[in-house]
């Protein structure tokens, strides 16, 4: 499996916003182009209504694969908890056999590959919200959770707690998600005035290995399988709220002694941490081997810094 990585570079001070909270919050009260959300795939899907203060959204699986998306600054691992929330109110939902909408976690590089499709199963590494309209076989609601394992081949590797309920249009949605620390599972949870409408108590519990996952989404997905399926929905998506865990590299400084540069930061577990140097921004060389974080500091020293100075930077990878 190929290492997800994060990049994370300093100058002597570290930027505030790198030991930020860890939430990840949009009311969309104001332009979320303005606030890193991009989008991948069909523009057209995705409309911020500035009026209401929402996210007005298409999900058309005769479309190409669409995310309205913003990556957490984070890759998140079976071994980490978090959980992930919003509303959705639907204004009409129409399916042909067994296809869904969805909302919530993925890993972007895998979610753009020409390669993956929710139709076939080839689609690794997710944490999402699926709602399956009525296309003659029922509807679902669905908590879903997709092992990096998962691809055209090995469709088994998923988890998900669903129920066969269908949600009204009109009526706003609360969706709540949580995963809880080394637990090979979702758990999920759909409320409406503040009461359950469903607690998704249905259990399929395909094996969980390990997933990674680093970008919070709105997906459309295209229906490329040939099986017939199809989606055509619209709602809106709002208060968006996802609970992480501690940014990998926090409490970051550094010093220069007797001609060795020492990096210090709060490391965690589960995580390589690496020192880089550079001294024009365009090579950078490792000074230091992979070093396994430790849920406490670090120390990283380049015992042979040059004469004439260097920049460094943190490689904090999730192999």
């Amino acid at each position: 499996m190929n290492k997800q990585r994060i990049l994370i570079a300093f100058l002597l001070i570290v930027s505030p916003s790198i030991a930020g909270a860890a939430t990840f919050t949009e009311g969309f009260s104001s332009d979320p182009a303005r606030d890193g959300w991009r989008i991948f795939g069909d523009t057209n899907l995705f409309h911020w209504n500035s009026t209401n203060q929402n996210l007005e959204v298409t999900w058309d699986s005769s479309q190409p694969n669409s995310y309205f998306y913003h990556p957490l600054r984070n890759i998140l691992a079976l071994n980490d908890a978090f959980s992930v929330e919003f509303d959705l109110q639907l204004s009409n939902a129409q399916a042909t056999g067994f296809f869904e909408l969805a909302v919530g976690l993925l890993n972007f590089g895998n979610a753009t590959n020409s390669s993956f499709s929710r139709d076939t199963g080839d689609s690794p590494n997710l944490f999402e919200f699926d709602y399956f309209p009525d296309g003659g076989f029922g509807p679902s609601l669905d908590a879903t959770l997709a092992d990096s394992t998962v691809n055209a081949t090995n469709m088994s590797d998923f988890y998900f707690k669903y129920e066969d309920v269908p949600l009204a249009t009109s009526v706003t949605y609360h969706i709540v998600l949580t995963h809880v620390a080394k637990d090979p599972s979702i758990s999920g949870m759909v409320l409406t005035n503040g009461q359950i409408y469903s607690a998704l108590t249905n259990v399929f519990a395909g094996p969980i290995v390990d997933f990674r996952l680093d970008t919070f989404a709105i997906s459309s997905y295209i229906a490329n399988g040939g099986f017939g399926d199809s989606v055509l929905a619209s709602g809106t998506v709002d208060n968006v709220f996802v609970i992480l865990p501690q940014p990998p590299v926090q409490n970051f400084s550094g010093v220069l002694t007797k001609g060795v540069w020492q990096t210090q930061f709060t490391t965690r577990s589960n995580w390589l941490y690496t020192l880089a140097r550079t001294a024009d921004f365009n090579i950078w060389a490792d000074v230091t081997p992979a070093t396994p974080g430790v849920d406490g500091t670090l120390i990283l020293s380049d015992t042979n810094a040059p004469a004439a100075g260097a920049f460094y930077r943190v490689r904090a990878t999730r192999p």
